[in-house]
């Protein structure tokens, strides 16, 4: 079925900003700067209307390399009263990675902040000296002067249809896919939230995360379909959430569990009654950190979600807590969940693939290739993350993707980290896993065997990795060895490389 189209009887809805433009509700509050609904729609149409004259048109593609909240939510709601489509651009990636996406995503002009002028100016140089790219245009946005020469572009109606978002996530191969995420994604994304979480009027929902991950994109357009205020943090620092949270009335708050447990840690009085909820994904929690929130009395609902869900797919509601610690809780309203052996539908307690069926999922990737096509199959989308279901529909995730390593809430694909190590020269194997890390929740291991007489440091080969990687999929640990671990077909076994610690 194709919800988009299918669940009302026209695809055509308001344009959720534009019904919101009179309104003197907070709208975004950020690093002390606050904007009303009619602020940020002000700003918004203006800065389309800049993007306008610039000869950006609806339907292209504008990549977004900024942390600065206010010029994310700016960005955001401009390209969508503009018709442009997002490209978010994660600002810890290397040169090479991002000149790949920019390309991949089919870029017309590239918005960055401030901080990351430097970083956008090295991209575009890049990009015209290697002969293969097209040469971008850069807009460099600083978070206090906007755009006010050009008329304003103004929206009335969104087409559930129509794709809002590029956003790049890798595959087991460690290879990035563009999912395109839909305004019916968003739609049906924020009913389901609303009616595990509920919503209230006064709500501030506070997202450290980086608003180039979907989880923190979420709470942007969510806040604006519900009229409620979203309060950004531009990096995640456990006091000033905690501080946010006692002293400004935040009532929910999106983490992962390594922030969660910065967060918990040495506090000795409870939260104020205003948090609602912590909202806690990014990968499976470590069960001493659920037992620490259940004798704080910390309101964490665990969370299970994915890019290609447009986010949350299955949340443990606060009245389960306690009788079902440990679970991601039922899927959302318009979400289903299937656990599969391949074709076949397996019963509760049996562990198997986690697949999913719904409105909040995407149709498909950017650039379809086998491997994305495959994850598709007869409506449902086959998450390649292993879990289960109880008696009573309840999901528990048991990995995230078999060798997925999630840092500091960073997705790190081993077989991507593997790729580089094995361009070194003098490195003739490479192996990469996760191991515990007190601090980001999980780090890089990477173990390697050198060809015969090569003399290189392990300094050397992250340095090398350094200058091809983003800075958290560098490897923390390296270590060297004569051969690595493989089963009787070859295959690498990447948990038996703690062996070599």
């Amino acid at each position: 079925m194709d919800f988009n189209a299918t669940a009302s009887a026209s695809p055509i809805v308001p344009d959720w900003l534009s019904r919101r433009r009179h309104s003197g509700r907070l709208a975004i509050e950020c690093e002390g700067v606050a904007w009303t609904y009619a602020e940020l729609h002000e700003r918004a149409g203006r800065l389309a209307g800049e993007l306008a004259k610039s000869g950006v048109r609806s339907g292209e593609r504008v990549a977004l390399l900024a942390r600065h909240g206010l010029v994310f939510a700016a960005t955001v709601h401009a390209l969508i009263q503009l018709g442009a489509v997002l490209v978010p651009l994660n600002t810890r990636l290397a040169i090479p990675e991002l000149v790949w996406q920019v390309n991949a995503g089919r870029v017309r002009l590239l918005i960055c902040d401030a901080e990351h002028s430097h970083l956008a100016q090295q991209l575009r140089d890049q990009m015209s000296t290697d002969g293969k790219s097209s040469v971008i245009d850069v807009l460099t946005l600083d978070g206090e002067h906007w755009p006010t020469s050009a008329d304003p572009v103004r929206r009335d109606h969104l087409d559930l249809r129509d794709v809002q978002c590029v956003m790049f996530t890798s595959g087991t191969t460690g290879r990035p896919k563009g999912a395109l995420i839909t305004y019916g994604n968003h739609l049906w994304g924020a009913t389901g939230s609303a009616f595990r979480l509920g919503v209230h009027p006064d709500d501030k929902w506070l997202t450290p995360l980086p608003l180039f991950h979907v989880g923190g994109q979420a709470v942007l357009l969510r806040s604006v379909i519900y009229g409620t205020a979203a309060v950004i943090h531009r990096a995640f620092d456990p006091d000033a959430v905690n501080h946010a949270i006692d002293t400004q009335g935040v009532s929910l708050v999106s983490v992962v569990p390594a922030m969660l447990t910065r967060m918990i840690a040495n506090r000795e009085v409870p939260y104020p009654t205003t948090l609602r909820n912590i909202l806690l994904g990014g990968g499976p929690a470590p069960q001493p950190l659920l037992e620490d929130c259940r004798s704080l009395a910390v309101p964490v609902s665990q969370s299970y979600g994915l890019t290609e869900a447009n986010s949350q797919v299955a949340t443990l509601s606060l009245e389960d807590s306690m009788r079902k610690l440990g679970s991601s809780g039922q899927p959302l309203l318009m979400t289903e969940v299937r656990i599969m052996d391949g074709e076949v539908a397996l019963p509760p307690w049996s562990e198997g693939e986690i697949a999913l069926r719904g409105p909040t999922v995407i149709h498909g990737y950017d650039s379809q290739s086998e491997a994305g096509a495959d994850a598709f199959r007869d409506g449902w989308f086959y998450t390649g993350d292993m879990g289960y279901l109880d008696d009573e529909g309840y999901l528990f995730v048991l990995d995230r993707r078999s060798d997925l390593i999630v840092s500091g809430g960073e997705n790190v694909y081993p077989a991507e980290v593997e790729a580089v190590l094995l361009a070194h020269p003098d490195v003739v194997e490479a192996g990469v896993t996760g191991v515990a890390d007190e601090r980001f929740g999980q780090a890089v291991l990477a173990v390697v065997a050198l060809r015969a007489g090569a003399l290189v440091e392990d300094a050397d080969i992250r340095q090398f990795c350094r200058e091809r990687l983003g800075g958290y999929k560098v490897p923390r640990d390296i270590r060297f060895a004569a051969g690595l671990p493989r089963n009787a077909a070859g295959k690498l076994l990447r948990k038996e490389l703690v062996k070599c610690l």
